[in-house]
């Protein structure tokens, strides 16, 4: 009788115990999906001071930007590159997602030439649409 006792408390033990393995299973499966799924923003790489526009619109396509700073400096994708080099990033990105469109981000004190060199490069990869960034 004495080992009826010993029996019954065990499993009184063990009835209290929740088991947190396939919950947590499922939060690492919902984590996994979570970041897949997430869509990452591409920034150009500096900050830059926009003009003003008042026919300023949204953008909510696939964008390729690149922006110009005040001294000549042309970034995209967090690099700065040559001039040179803009139609072949354009003609790579394309590859990626073909039907991107180019936002260029000028600063208000960048010159003309940079802006219409990234223009004549966008036309020479065959982008349908190109936009300048301003500030609405």
């Amino acid at each position: 009788m004495k080992s009826g006792l010993m029996k019954k408390r065990d499993d009184d033990e063990n009835t209290g115990e929740i088991d947190l393995t396939p919950m947590l299973d499922v939060v690492f499966i919902l984590l996994i999906f979570f970041i897949v799924t997430s869509v990452f923003v591409t920034e150009a790489g500096i900050d830059v001071n926009k003009p003003d526009a008042s026919t300023a619109q949204p953008r909510s396509q696939d964008l390729i930007l690149i922006a110009v700073s005040g001294d000549g400096q042309i970034w995209i994708d967090g690099e700065q590159i040559d001039a040179r080099f803009i139609r072949s990033r354009f003609e790579r990105r394309l590859a990626e997602t073909p039907n991107a469109s180019v936002v260029i981000q000028g600063d208000q004190a960048a010159e003309n030439q940079h802006v219409l060199r990234i223009l004549e490069a966008a036309r020479d990869a065959n982008i349908a649409s190109v936009s300048i960034s301003t500030e609405n």
